[in-house]
């Protein structure tokens, strides 16, 4: 027992006395081997702590912004590095509750100084739809939006007012009362072809009014121009021995932009969603041997009307897309200059070509030839300094060359906007 236990022993110290002579033969033979190892490995470990020590610290203190956040009666201003509102909302424990509305919304990126974020509280409000009378909250500041919040679902063709309570105890609600006009659907049949549509016309006739369909000498119809509307019924038009074809068309959904000096230049948010309406033409088709020659139109119904897309469009000048003026940047190019610099930087001025995610904090500028720098990307960087001995920092600085360069180049703002909208550079 003990002769094997030896042997054991004696073979762990003949392998470990070779490699200790193969790690002895190495050193002997690469003097150098060893210390150059050890460089690289220090060199490389360096590297990576160094790489994790920058995210770590770009990611607690780049980009930070100043955010005016108002809402419950005041104003707050805090420095974030939040990358959008509703991560900033989280951050500051601000709860939002049923119907609250936020402008922007909470997926808008935070991407300059003096962002404003307005919270508007909910109040009770009343919806009415026929016999049906729902109380909800909501901040929707159209009857619209209102109702589609309190949960209604709307037709384009329903119409909507809305009033103020007289009574708030009895009608529970210090909001709007909004009560809903339903419409109602008819099966119209319109030289043969089906066009489903809805309306609020009390009579068959009133109904061709609306519809602004003009009757001819040989059109006939049923019912009775005179028959009241029911729901589903079936209203035709006919006009025999000529051959049709129906075709729709989109109509584009309006919107309205509402200017609101509350919220920063370039943000939007949505106070009514919208949408696109469809428009039915009867053609009449003339035909020889076979073969269309000609159409005239009959008749051009809209069946479904479109909806208006409310938006409202910041334009307080604060922050750094206030250094537009200051930069002698015109009023009317500010839209164009906007759309150049937030696709060229982010309105970032301390960004290198091919820098992504966060703005950076001021990390020199590049010196090569072939790098574009700031908030235009000016390639190379330093050809900004005609502009001022600040060109690496100063957003005003850099805005006055760009603003140079678009009209040195160009000929304006509109028409360098033209150029990157087509290629995608300037």
């Amino acid at each position: 027992m003990y002769k094997l236990y030896r042997e054991k022993r004696q073979k762990k110290s003949l392998v470990k006395h070779a490699k200790d002579s193969r790690w002895l033969h190495f050193v002997r033979h690469h003097p150098f081997g060893v210390p150059v190892a050890t460089v690289l490995f220090l060199l490389i470990l360096s590297g990576i702590l160094t790489a994790l020590f920058l995210h770590s610290d770009n990611h607690d203190r780049v980009a930070a912004r100043i955010v005016i956040v108002s809402y419950d009666h005041h104003v707050q201003t805090v420095p974030s590095n939040e990358r959008t509102v509703g991560d900033l909302l989280k951050k500051m424990k601000i709860t939002l509750n049923t119907g609250d509305v936020v402008e922007p919304a909470q997926t808008t990126h935070i991407n300059q100084d003096d962002f404003r974020i307005n919270i508007y509280r909910a109040v009770p409000v009343e919806v009415v739809d026929g016999t049906t009378v729902n109380h909800a909250f909501s901040a929707a500041t159209t009857s619209r939006s209102i109702a589609v919040q309190a949960g209604a679902s709307l037709y384009p063709e329903d119409t909507l007012s809305a009033a103020l309570p007289e009574d708030i105890l009895r009608d529970y609600s210090i909001g709007e009362t909004v009560t809903i006009d339903r419409s109602v659907p008819v099966a119209l049949n319109l030289y043969g072809a089906a066009v489903p549509t809805r309306t609020h016309a009390k009579t068959v006739k009133d109904l061709l009014a609306e519809k602004h369909i003009k009757l001819s000498k040989i059109d006939t119809y049923r019912p009775a121009l005179d028959t009241p509307i029911t729901p589903d019924m079936s209203v035709a038009i006919i006009r025999n021995g000529i051959r049709t074809i129906t075709e729709q068309h989109d109509i584009a959904m309006p919107v309205q932009t509402i200017k609101d000096p509350t919220l920063a230049y370039g943000t939007t948010a949505v106070r009514q969603t919208g949408s696109p309406g469809r428009e039915i033409t009867t053609y009449k088709i003339n035909v020889e041997g076979g073969v269309e020659v000609s159409r005239e139109v009959i008749q051009s119904v809209v069946t479904v009307p479109p909806v208006m897309q409310i938006v409202v469009q910041g334009i307080n000048l604060g922050g750094i897309k206030g250094d537009m003026a200051l930069a002698g940047i015109g009023p009317g190019d500010y839209n164009y200059v906007d759309y150049i610099v937030s696709r060229e930087s982010g309105w970032c001025p301390t960004k290198w070509q091919g820098e992504y995610g966060t703005c950076p904090a001021y990390h020199g500028a590049p010196t090569s030839p072939y790098i574009g720098y700031g908030l235009c990307q000016a390639t190379p960087g330093y050809k900004m300094a005609t502009a001022g001995d600040d060109w690496a920092t100063n957003p005003v600085t850099q805005l006055r060359w760009c603003n140079g360069y678009a009209v040195g180049r160009y000929g304006s703002w509109g028409a360098a906007y033209n150029h990157w909208v087509n290629y995608h550079n300037w």
